[in-house]
């Protein structure tokens, strides 16, 4: 399994992991919530003032579960940054005799602009294909403008988060 689909997992299954959490929590203060209701009028209830360090809470409690999902979740994040997630395919004509725009370049990126360019030339006679490393939206190779493009595109996507 490649390690962009296990992320994309990953994710998945701590989202599904929080939101059971999450609905699990309301369930128990509708429970707890209708019994005390009953005896006394509804106020709203302040939120507690954060504080700088909190205590680390007892193994086992819906607290401590939170805190654990919630670096959990920190360091999925880390990892996915450095997954292949960001695509951009540039289709040309790369012969005047063949149409249909067959010839292709595509850059797969990371966020930190790291990752591959695929090239497919097709003619009427044969196809070649070409992988070049990218590095930080660049390559020590020599790009072709169609190479550039894909990565160009790709570049303006991230925004300002990434420096290119």
């Amino acid at each position: 399994m490649s390690s962009t689909l296990a992320g994309a997992f990953g994710i998945a299954a701590l989202f599904v992991a929080v939101l059971a959490l999450v609905f699990a929590i309301q369930a128990l203060r509708a429970q707890s919530g209708t019994s005390k209701s009953a005896n006394l009028p509804a106020t709203p209830t302040p939120e507690p003032e954060p504080q700088a360090q909190q205590p680390e809470p007892k193994q086992g409690t819906v607290r401590s579960e939170l805190r654990k999902l919630g670096k959990d979740l920190e360091v999925t994040r880390g990892e996915l940054r450095e997954t292949l997630q960001h695509l951009a395919v540039v289709r040309y004509d790369a012969f005047g005799d063949t149409g249909g725009k067959l010839s292709w370049s595509m850059a797969l990126l990371d966020d930190n602009g790291d990752g591959v360019v695929l090239t497919s030339i097709n003619s009427r006679a044969d196809a070649r294909t070409y992988a070049k490393e990218i590095r930080a939206f660049a390559s020590e190779s020599k790009l072709s403008p169609e190479e550039d493009e894909a990565i160009e595109t790709l570049r303006k996507e991230s925004g300002p988060t990434v420096e290119g």
